[in-house]
C-alpha cells in the first residue's frame, strides 16, 4: 500500500523517547520557567532541559550526518517536535530556532563553511551550544524582499571593507530568538540576514552572515516580554561597527532566497507545534467532560452539544495532522523546496488552534479561566503561533501566492508530490 500513516518501529521508538523527555524532564520546567515575570530568567531556566535534549540528539538532529548530525527525516522531525510542543512550543522554538540559523548553510553554504560552523554545533560536549536566527526588525519583516533598494526591505548593513578582509555590521534586529544565548552575551553563532548592497532591492541585495559570540561592537537588550511562548528567547540586538570575517558571509546576493526556503522548513514543524498544542487542549478537556457534572446527575460528555463540539475538534487536529506530516514528506523528496507547500501546513494549523482551544474553553466554561488549570496557558500560546515564524498574513501567505500565481504551475502538483521549483520571481507580490 502506497499510502500509510503507520510509524515504523524506529519512529515508535523516537516517538517514546521524545514523549519521556517532554513529559518527565521538560515539563515542570517549563510550567515554572512559564510562570517566571522575567523573560531572561525563564529562557536561562531552560537551560537544564536544553542539555538533557542535547544529550538525546534533539538539539542538532536535523543535521546532516556527515556534519555530525543525526540526519533525521523532516517527517521524523514532526514525529519530536509534536511530543515536545504538546508541552511547551516555547521550548519547541528554541530548537527549531538552531535549524533556522544552521540549515542554510546546508543548503547554501561553502563546504568550509559547512565543516567549521556545524561540525563546532554537533561536536560540542556541554550540551550548551546554541545558535540564533536573525531576520526580523522593528521597521518589519513582511517586505525583506521588497524590490526597492536601501532603506526599504531589511535595514541592518553590512559594507564590505576589502581592504581589511571584513564586512561591518550596522543596525538593529528585534524579535529573533536565542541570539542573546543564555547568559544575554550572545549565542554561540548568530546568523544574520543582513544587506550587503545598498544600491539594490531585496531580490539581489541581501546576504548571509555569521557573527560568534563574543564579537565586538553587538550589543544585547533585555529580552522582549511576551503573552505566549514565555520560555523562548525574543532580542533587541544593535550592531554598531560589528566586524565580521568575510570568510563567514554566504548566500550573497540570494538572502532572500535563505528566508524564503528557511520559512518553509519550519512551516510544517510550526504547524505540528500547533497540532500538539491544540491536542493537548483535547485531552484535558475530554477527561474534563467526562468527570465534570456541573451540578448535573451525570458527566457533560453525555450531553449532545459537548459530544458535538469535541468531535469536531478531534476531527481537525487530525487534518491538520496529515497535512504536516505531507508537507513534511514532500520536504524531503526535494530538499526543503516546497514553498507553497510548507507555508500550507503553517497557516491551516495554526489559525485552526487558537478556535480549537477556545472551544475546548467553551466546553470548559468559566473554569478555563482558572489558572489552576492549562487551558489558559494554551490560549496563550494559540494567540502565537499563528503569527510568529514568517506570520500567517504576511510572509507565509505571500510565499502561496508568489508560487501560485507563476504561469506553470500546476494546480495538482502537492497532491501528486510533483517538484515545484522556486523562483525569485515568485517573491515580493
Amino acid at each position: 500500500m502506497a499510502i500509510d500513516f503507520t510509524l515504523s518501529s524506529e519512529q515508535n521508538a523516537l516517538r517514546k523517547t521524545a514523549r519521556e523527555f517532554a513529559q518527565g524532564i521538560l515539563k515542570p520546567i517549563a510550567i515554572k520557567a512559564d510562570a517566571e515575570p522575567d523573560p531572561q530568567k525563564a529562557f536561562a531556566m531552560m537551560k537544564p532541559a536544553y542539555m538533557e535534549a542535547h544529550k538525546l540528539g534533539l538539539t542538532f538532529g536535523f543535521i546532516p550526518k556527515e556534519y555530525g548530525g543525526a540526519g533525521i527525516s523532516n517527517v521524523d522531525l514532526q514525529i519530536v517536535a509534536e511530543e515536545i510542543c504538546a508541552v511547551d512550543p516555547g521550548f519547541g522554538c528554541i530548537l527549531l530556532v538552531n535549524g533556522l540559523a544552521l540549515l542554510p548553510l546546508v543548503w547554501f553554504g561553502t563546504e568550509e563553511q559547512k565543516k567549521k560552523w556545524l561540525i563546532e554545533a554537533t561536536s560540542d560536549q556541554s550540551g550548551e551550544y546554541i545558535a540564533g536566527f536573525n531576520v526580523s526588525e522593528s521597521a518589519g519583516t513582511a517586505n525583506f524582499d521588497h524590490p526597492s533598494a536601501y532603506p526599504s526591505g531589511l535595514q541592518m548593513t553590512a559594507e564590505h571593507d576589502k581592504g581589511r578582509g571584513e564586512y561591518v555590521l550596522n543596525g538593529s534586529k528585534y524579535w529573533p530568538s536565542s541570539s542573546g544565548g543564555w547568559d544575554l552575551m550572545g549565542a554561540n553563532v548568530n546568523m544574520f540576514v543582513v544587506r550587503t548592497d545598498r544600491h539594490k532591492g531585496g531580490k539581489e541585495g541581501l546576504s548571509a552572515i555569521l557573527v560568534p559570540r563574543g564579537t565586538p561592537g553587538m550589543r544585547f537588550k533585555a529580552p522582549i516580554d511576551k503573552v505566549g511562548h514565555r520560555t523562548n528567547q525574543n532580542n533587541w540586538i544593535e550592531c554598531d561597527n560589528c566586524r565580521v570575517p568575510e570568510e563567514n558571509v554566504f548566500a550573497v546576493g540570494d538572502g532572500d532566497l535563505i528566508i524564503s526556503k528557511a520559512f518553509t522548513w519550519s512551516g510544517p514543524v510550526a504547524g505540528i507545534a500547533a497540532v500538539g498544542v491544540a491536542r493537548s487542549a483535547y485531552e484535558w478537556t475530554m477527561e474534563w467532560a467526562k468527570t465534570y457534572t456541573a451540578a448535573g446527575d451525570k458527566p457533560i460528555i453525555n450531553h449532545q452539544v459537548v459530544g458535538y463540539m469535541l468531535g469536531d475538534i478531534a476531527t481537525r487536529i487530525e487534518a491538520s495532522r496529515y497535512l504536516c506530516w505531507k508537507a513534511a514528506h514532500y520536504l524531503d523528496m526535494y530538499q526543503a523546496e516546497g514553498q507553497a507547500f510548507g507555508a500550507m501546513a503553517k497557516v491551516f494549523s495554526c489559525e485552526l488552534l487558537f478556535d480549537t482551544v477556545y472551544k475546548c474553553m467553551q466546553v470548559a466554561g468559566v473554569n478555563s479561566l482558572n489558572k489552576e488549570y492549562p487551558l489558559e496557558r494554551y490560549l496563550r500560546e494559540a494567540a502565537v503561533l499563528p503569527i510568529y515564524d514568517a506570520g500567517t498574513i504576511g510572509m507565509q501567505r505571500r510565499k502561496i501566492w508568489g508560487v501560485m500565481a507563476d504561469p506553470d504551475f500546476d494546480t495538482n502538483a502537492f497532491r501528486d508530490c510533483e517538484p515545484v521549483k522556486f523562483m525569485k520571481s515568485m517573491e515580493g507580490r
